[in-house]
């Protein structure tokens, strides 16, 4: 728990925009890995108490969070953790698809050999992670961490800010979803061999293998997630559409 910093000189801006930064990774972390179910009410009292801050950056993180999407303002309802539906997930996979290839082939185009060092850095870290049997509590944290990292890493060297930042916060979105889908079942695929085969195609330097790769690996991904949502097997995101 983040503890209130005691000062001789008054809060600065800077120092609640610092606060505020890090309640927000704090909340989208834990709303990411379903410690925050969807629909979970968000007590400004009760937040203020948790990270032991004042009401101005505990705001400003959920603004931020709100414009964002993965939390909701109701008015005079106060916040709630956004709801998850079959829809958001297909617009998330959707956008994945698109620009995550998109960014990979211009980093295959610009990126250096620390790019290359950096991909084959975080895919040699996600190994320890990548085995088929069901993964539960701070495993799928690690897996989670490092499966960002890598999927990061490999457009990393785009050269389009713009892009990294939608497709950082996709990464999170779409976490959520498979943190649901994975707390009932092992991957059903080889997951492990698809990374594999995307770094060797990143190495390759083959804009098309891998863009190829991606796309596929993503849209597999959502497939599976919106079968477990079909079926009911995730009980906490069986929404209507």
């Amino acid at each position: 728990m983040m503890k209130s910093v005691v000062s001789a000189e008054p809060p600065t801006a800077e120092a609640g925009q610092n606060f505020a930064s890090v309640i927000a990774t704090r909340l989208r972390n834990d709303i990411a890995s379903g410690r925050r179910p969807p629909g979970t009410k968000l007590s400004i009292e009760v937040l203020k108490g948790e990270f032991g801050v004042s009401l101005s950056p505990l705001r400003e993180a959920l603004a931020r969070l709100a414009t964002e999407g993965f939390v909701v303002n109701e008015d005079k309802k106060g916040f709630r953790v956004a709801p998850v539906s079959r829809e958001n997930l297909a617009e998330v996979a959707k956008l994945q698809a698109t620009l995550e290839p998109m960014a990979l082939r211009e980093s295959i185009r610009h990126g250096d050999n620390a790019w290359e060092e950096s991909v084959v850095l975080t895919h040699h870290r996600l190994m320890r992670y990548e085995r088929p049997e069901r993964k539960e509590g701070r495993d799928v944290d690690e897996w989670e961490a490092h499966h960002r990292g890598f999927h990061l890493a490999l457009i990393s060297a785009c050269r389009m800010p713009m892009v990294l930042s939608i497709c950082e916060s996709l990464q999170y979105f779409s976490a959520r979803y498979r943190r649901l889908f994975l707390a009932y079942q092992p991957f059903d695929r080889d997951v492990r061999g698809e990374h594999q085969a995307l770094v060797e195609a990143v190495l390759d330097r083959s804009e098309d293998d891998a863009a190829e790769l991606l796309c596929t690996h993503i849209e597999r991904t959502a497939r599976n997630i919106m079968d477990a949502l079909d079926a009911g097997a995730v009980a906490a995101a069986a929404v209507p559409s």
